[in-house]
């Protein structure tokens, strides 16, 4: 993590917990905290989001919301520099849960979302060229950005947002956008967010998954743990997790060599790093 990194998750950990000591929803806290990393271009996310095989940056967001179980994703989004709203967008002014590619763009150019423009150059490549391609690269950059949090009525959620993986097939999607793999939330468990590699993640449906175990009275350390270590075992799965339970009790865990994140309770400074052990 660069030291840029940090200063830009503290001033975001600050501003959506900003929100939360005004009285504002737990909704609103995570988007905004969200929304200022996609627009800093330090993460793989908005602005600063991974390139597919043929030059383009598609990207990917979810949110949820825990009191009525509300959720709105995208996935395939090029040229908004903020995914994560029209996530919510999807949420609030549709009866859906996920629009995905150019309609998904031609429905946040509806609503006037802000722009942004690509600075690479689409590449036209033969499907045999970019299969063996994407056979060859390692698969090592995640960075997707995420938030959960928990407001002063009791109420969770969590959100997510990426520019995917290295090595993306063109139209590839991962996990961030599927509602129960990337994202969730609920009231009566909690909320997670994961970053990672999707393809694990999808197989297990770890966000789902750590929230159940939740119900079940597991700690949020518990949780995490178990379902990222039967990742590992069953698919030598890369992930890491953001979890909090509606008690206010959080855990941020990783089986990746390292993961960017912070919490903050609104005293002291935020707490960054770039382990969590």
């Amino acid at each position: 993590m660069t030291p840029a990194q940090a200063t830009c998750l503290a001033d975001a950990l600050k501003a959506g917990h900003g929100i939360l000591a005004l009285g504002g929803p737990a909704l609103n806290a995570v988007e905004c905290t969200i929304g200022l990393l996609e627009q800093s271009g330090l993460f793989n996310a908005g602005r600063g989001a991974k390139r597919q095989l043929d030059g383009v940056q598609r990207m990917d967001a979810a949110i949820m919301e825990g009191t009525h179980l509300e959720a709105g994703a995208v996935a395939s989004l090029e040229g908004i520099l903020h995914p994560i709203t029209a996530a919510r967008l999807v949420m609030e002014a549709t009866d859906h849960v996920l629009l995905v590619g150019p309609l998904a763009s031609r429905f946040t150019r509806h609503f006037k979302l802000d722009r942004h423009r690509s600075t690479g150059v689409p590449r036209r490549l033969s499907y045999d060229r970019t299969l063996a391609k994407q056979k060859r690269l390692t698969r090592d950059w995640h960075g997707t950005v995420g938030a959960v949090a928990l407001d002063r009525f009791g109420a969770v959620a969590a959100g997510a947002s990426t520019g995917g993986i290295e090595s993306m097939l063109p139209g590839r999607v991962g996990d961030t956008p599927l509602i129960g793999c990337g994202v969730y939330a609920d009231n009566r468990s909690g909320a997670v967010s994961m970053t990672g590699i999707g393809e694990g993640i999808i197989r297990l449906v770890i966000a789902k998954s750590i929230c159940d175990r939740l119900a079940m009275g597991k700690s949020p350390t518990v949780a995490a743990r178990q379902q990222l270590r039967m990742l590992v075992s069953r698919i030598n799965g890369s992930a890491g997790a953001l979890v909090l339970s509606p008690d206010g009790r959080f855990a941020i865990r990783h089986v990746t060599p390292y993961m960017a994140a912070g919490w903050w309770n609104g005293t002291g400074l935020p707490i960054v790093r770039g382990e969590f052990p």
